[in-house]
Parts: structure tokens; C-alpha cells; sequence
């Protein structure tokens, strides 16, 4: 069974930074990519950061470039999402996706159809 667990949400200052952490089981970890996706309230829901080992890719949504960074650890399992420098808009549900690719299409990251975890709030103050 393919699981997701999202952890390292929370409150933090504008300026401040979070590192969340996206653990996978369930599946041939390096075959997937692992996406970050976020949802504010009364927003569609919006890609985030994609990794993808196995193409040796990585994205980035204008609105984070320069201030979050993927990364994965192989031996855990884990991908993880640096950010710093957070602003209030990055208040969100955090959530992290297992797909085949990570599928930009006019510069927007797709959320394809497949496993999601339970989500990680983070709440940016200002």
C-alpha cells in the first residue's frame, strides 16, 4: 500500500523558514517522482516543487523560486521541502504526491491521478 506522511508544519513569522518532510513507503521509491502541492483557503489547489530522481529533474513554481528547495534522501525514503524566507500567502495545507513524473505543462506543475498524504498546515504570520 502506497503511504505519504507529511510532517514539519506550523506557525512561523514572515521571514521565517520550515523544512517539511514528505516519508514514503509502498512503493520503488526511485522510480517515482514526489511533488509538494499547497491549498489555501478558498484557493484550487497549486504544484508546488516536483523531484524526480530518476530524470534528475526539478521544479519549481515562480512563486517559490529562489526561497524553497527539494531534496531527497534515498536512505529514508524521504524528500523534503526547505523554505525560508516565508510570506503570509504561503499559508497553505501542504501536501506531497507520488507519480510517475513531475508533468509541467505551460509551466505549471499537474497533479496527474494517484497517492496523496493527509496534508501539513503551515501557517505564515505577518
Amino acid at each position: 500500500e502506497v503511504q505519504l506522511v507529511e510532517s514539519g508544519g506550523g506557525l512561523v513569522q514572515a521571514g521565517g523558514s520550515l523544512r517539511l518532510s514528505c516519508a514514503a513507503s509502498g512503493f520503488t521509491f526511485d522510480d517515482y517522482a514526489i511533488g509538494w502541492f499547497r491549498q489555501a483557503p478558498g484557493k484550487e489547489r497549486e504544484g508546488v516543487s516536483c523531484i524526480s530522481r530518476r530524470a534528475g529533474s526539478t521544479y519549481y513554481a515562480d512563486s517559490v523560486k529562489g526561497r524553497f528547495t527539494i531534496s531527497s534522501d534515498n536512505a529514508k525514503n524521504t524528500v523534503y521541502l526547505q523554505m525560508t524566507s516565508l510570506k503570509p500567502e504561503d499559508t497553505a495545507v501542504y501536501y506531497c504526491a507520488a507519480r510517475p513524473r513531475c508533468t509541467v505543462v505551460a509551466g505549471t506543475l499537474r497533479e496527474g491521478f494517484g497517492s496523496w498524504g493527509q496534508g501539513t498546515q503551515v501557517t505564515v504570520s505577518s
